[in-house]
C-alpha cells in the first residue's frame, strides 16, 4: 500500500510516517519543510528505502498533481497545516493560505487523480482529512465533543481548520471523493516543535528558564499520545468507509497547571539538578491569550466501536517517554531555534 502523507516531516505526520514504514508500507512525504519540520526528522525518514520525500507546497496545484502522478498513492493522509494558535493570532493570513487554500488544492487535485483511476483503484482510494477538536470551540465543565458537535471555532487557527473540514465534507458530498474526516484532541510525544506546551516546558525546565502558564492555569485539555493518534489514522486509512467521521481522543483530561506540575516532578526525577531545586518553583503565570478556550475533551466511542481503536498510552507513561526522548536527542533540540523555544506555546 502506498500512502501520501502531507506534512510528513512534522510532529504528527512523522509519527504516522514512521509507524507506516515499520508496517512495510510505501510512504511518500509531501512537506514544504517550514520551521516546524526539523532537519533531524527529515534525515531520519531518509534512512528508509520504502520512503520518498517530496519538498513541495500543498498550495501548488502543479506540484501536487505531479507527485500524485509519479507515486500513484492508494490513500492520502492530509496533515499539512499551520497549527499553532498563538501564531494564528499574530499572522492569520498564513493559516488561511495553508489550511484553507492548501486543503482546497489537495482535494481538487485528489479528485482529478481519483477520477483517472480504474474502478478497482477508485474503490480502494481514501482521502483522510486530519483536523482538530478546536473547531468545536470551548466546552463547559461537563460533556465531550462528538462527531455531531456544532462548529464554533474561536481562534483564527480553529476557524481555518473548520473551513478545511467543510471543504473536505463538500468534496465528498458533491463530487463523491472518498473522504474521511478525523478530529483529534491535543497531541504530545517525541519530535514536537517547542512552541507547544509540553516540549516548551520540558526544554525551559531543563535549562532553568521560567515556565509561563496562561491565565489561572485551569484551561483543560484532553491529551493524546502521538503514536496512538498515528495508529488511529492508519486504522482509518485501511478500514473506514468514505463519508465517515471520527473523534480521536486520549481519555486524559488535565488542566494546564496540573500538567506542568507533573512535568516538573518527572523532570526532577529523570534529570535532577540540585542547583535549580524543585522545578515547580519555575512556574509563573502570564496574561491569558485572547479567546482562550476553557476546555476540550473528545468522545472517541465511535472509532472504538466501529474500528476497535482505543488509546493505549496513559498520561504518566506517555510523559515519561516524551521526556526521555528529549533528554536522549539533544541534536534534535539544538536544531530548533531559540526564539521559538522561548515563545509562550501554551495551546
Amino acid at each position: 500500500m502506498t500512502l501520501l502523507v502531507t506534512g510528513g516531516a512534522g510532529f504528527i505526520g512523522s509519527a504516522v510516517v514512521l509507524q507506516a514504514l515499520s508496517l512495510g508500507k510505501r510512504v511518500v512525504t509531501l512537506d514544504k519543510l517550514t520551521y516546524a519540520a526539523n532537519p533531524e526528522t527529515a534525515a531520519l525518514l531518509g534512512k528508509y528505502d520504502n520512503h520518498a520525500l517530496e519538498v513541495a507546497d500543498i498550495c501548488d496545484p502543479q506540484a501536487v498533481a505531479a507527485i500524485l502522478a509519479k507515486y500513484r498513492p492508494e490513500a492520502i493522509l492530509h496533515l499539512a497545516a499551520e497549527s499553532h494558535v498563538d501564531r494564528s493570532i499574530d499572522r492569520p493570513g498564513d493559516f488561511v493560505a495553508t489550511n484553507v487554500q492548501g486543503t482546497f488544492v489537495m482535494l481538487d487535485q485528489a479528485l482529478h487523480y481519483w477520477r483517472g483511476l480504474d474502478a478497482a483503484a477508485r474503490e480502494r482510494f481514501r482521502f483522510i482529512h486530519v483536523s482538530t477538536d478546536e473547531v468545536f470551540g470551548s466546552l463547559g465543565p461537563e460533556g465531550r465533543f462528538s462527531e455531531d458537535s456544532a462548529y464554533a471555532p474561536n481562534s483564527p487557527y480553529a476557524a481555518s481548520k473548520a473551513s478545511s473540514d467543510h471543504l473536505a465534507r463538500a468534496w465528498h458530498v458533491t463530487f463523491g471523493l472518498p473522504v474521511i474526516i478525523t478530529n483529534c484532541s491535543n497531541n504530545y510525544g517525541p519530535r514536537q516543535f517547542p512552541e507547544k506546551l509540553i516540549p516548551l516546558m520540558i526544554l525551559n525546565a531543563l535549562s532553568g528558564k521560567k515556565l509561563p502558564v496562561y491565565g489561572d492555569g485551569q484551561n483543560v485539555r484532553d491529551w493524546l499520545f502521538v503514536e496512538d493518534h498515528a495508529r488511529a489514522l492508519l486504522t482509518v486509512a485501511e478500514r473506514a468507509q468514505p463519508g465517515s467521521r471520527y473523534m480521536v481522543g486520549g481519555d486524559t483530561e488535565r488542566c494546564n497547571l496540573d500538567l506542568v506540575t507533573i512535568l516538573c516532578d518527572l523532570l526532577d526525577e529523570l534529570a535532577p539538578n540540585p542547583a535549580l531545586g524543585q522545578r515547580r518553583n519555575l512556574i509563573h503565570f502570564v496574561a491569558d491569550r485572547p479567546g482562550h478556550d476553557r476546555r476540550y475533551a473528545a468522545d472517541f466511542s465511535r472509532i472504538a466501536r466501529e474500528l476497535d481503536w482505543r488509546p493505549s498510552v496513559d498520561l504518566a507513561g506517555g510523559l515519561k517517554r516524551t521526556i526521555e526522548w528529549y533528554l536522549a536527542n539533544p541534536a534534535w533540540c539544538a536544531a530548533c531555534s531559540d526564539d521559538a523555544r522561548g515563545r509562550q506555546g501554551l495551546r
